[in-house]
C-alpha cells in the first residue's frame, strides 16, 4: 500500500485522520478542526486520500483534488462492515483502511458542483411540497370537524375555502376564519415558490447537455430528468442497465443458503 494513504473520517468541526506504512499499518492517528483539517493536506504534498461517501465529501473531494492528491470515495454501507468494536471516529478511519484493501468495493463517482446545483433545487423542492402538503391536510382535517369535506390536492382548496370563507351562512366559525385565510396565503406562497423553483430547474437544464439527452425519452420529464443526473451522473459509469438498476435499488434482495434462494424487493426486505 502508498506510504502515503491517508484515510479520513468526514464531520461537521472534527476530522479524524489515519495514516498508513507501506503494510498498510496505521502508523499516525490525529483529530482535527475543520481549519486545522484543510490546512494539512493544502500543505502536504500530493498524497491518496480515503474517505466515505457521504455529506460534504464531493467538496472536499473536489478541493483536494484541485490541490493535487487523488481521493478515492468508498459507499459508506460497506465500509460499515470493518468497524471493529464500538463505532468511534478512529474506528470509522480505521475501517476506511481495511475497506480500500477490499478489491470488490468500487469506489463512489464524485459529484459535480452542476450536480449538486440540481439535487440542493429538489431538495428544497420536496421541503416546500411536503410543507404544502401538511397545510392542505391541516385545512382538510378541521373543514371535516364543521361538516365540510374537500377533495385531496391544491386545486380544490384554492377554488372552495376562499368561497367558505366568504360565505356569512358557511359553518366556518368567525373566530376561526382570520387563522384559515392565513394558511390559504401560506399556500399560495407556497405554490409561488415551488414554481419558482421549477423555473430554476428550468434553467439549469438548458445549460446540461446529458438533462436534454435524458427529456427526449418518452416519459421523461424535467423533475425526472434533472433529478436522474442529480444523483447519478454521467451513466456512461455503469456497465449496463442492471448495474444502473442496482445502484437505485431497484434490483430484487436475494436472502439465500444451501438450496434455498429466495428473491424480495428491497421494500417488501424493509
Amino acid at each position: 500500500m502508498n506510504p502515503t494513504t491517508v484515510a479520513v473520517d468526514l464531520a461537521k468541526t472534527v476530522f479524524e485522520r489515519a495514516i498508513t506504512d507501506e503494510q498498510g499499518r496505521i502508523v499516525e492517528r490525529k483529530r482535527l478542526s475543520r481549519e486545522a483539517f484543510a490546512r494539512f493536506f493544502a500543505n502536504r504534498p500530493p498524497c491518496r486520500i480515503v474517505m466515505e461517501a457521504c455529506g460534504s465529501a464531493p467538496y472536499w473531494t473536489r478541493t483536494f483534488a484541485a490541490q493535487g492528491h487523488t481521493v478515492k470515495l468508498l459507499p459508506p454501507q460497506y465500509v460499515r462492515a470493518y468497524v471493529r468494536r464500538n463505532k468511534t471516529d478512529r474506528a470509522d478511519a480505521a475501517a476506511l483502511i481495511e475497506a480500500d484493501r477490499c478489491g470488490e468495493i468500487l469506489p463512489v463517482p464524485v459529484k459535480t458542483a452542476d450536480q449538486q446545483v440540481l439535487q440542493g433545487l429538489h431538495r428544497v423542492r420536496s421541503a416546500w411540497m411536503g410543507a404544502r402538503t401538511a397545510r392542505i391536510n391541516t385545512v382538510r382535517g378541521l373543514l371535516r370537524e364543521f361538516g365540510l369535506a374537500l377533495p385531496q390536492g391544491p386545486v380544490a382548496v384554492f377554488r372552495q375555502l376562499p368561497e367558505w370563507l366568504e360565505d356569512a351562512e358557511s359553518p366556518i366559525p368567525y373566530s376561526l376564519r382570520p387563522a384559515w385565510a392565513e394558511l390559504l396565503d401560506e399556500l399560495r406562497e407556497l405554490e409561488r415558490r415551488i414554481a419558482d423553483l421549477e423555473r430554476q430547474l428550468q434553467a439549469q437544464a438548458k445549460l446540461l447537455p446529458d438533462v436534454q439527452r435524458l427529456m427526449r425519452i418518452p416519459g421523461i420529464g424535467l423533475l425526472i430528468a434533472t433529478a436522474l443526473v442529480a444523483a447519478v451522473g454521467r451513466l456512461e459509469q455503469f456497465r449496463n442497465g442492471r448495474h444502473l438498476a442496482a445502484g437505485w435499488g431497484l434490483t430484487p434482495r436475494e436472502s439465500s443458503s444451501g438450496q434455498r434462494r429466495h428473491l424480495a424487493s428491497h421494500q417488501q426486505a424493509r
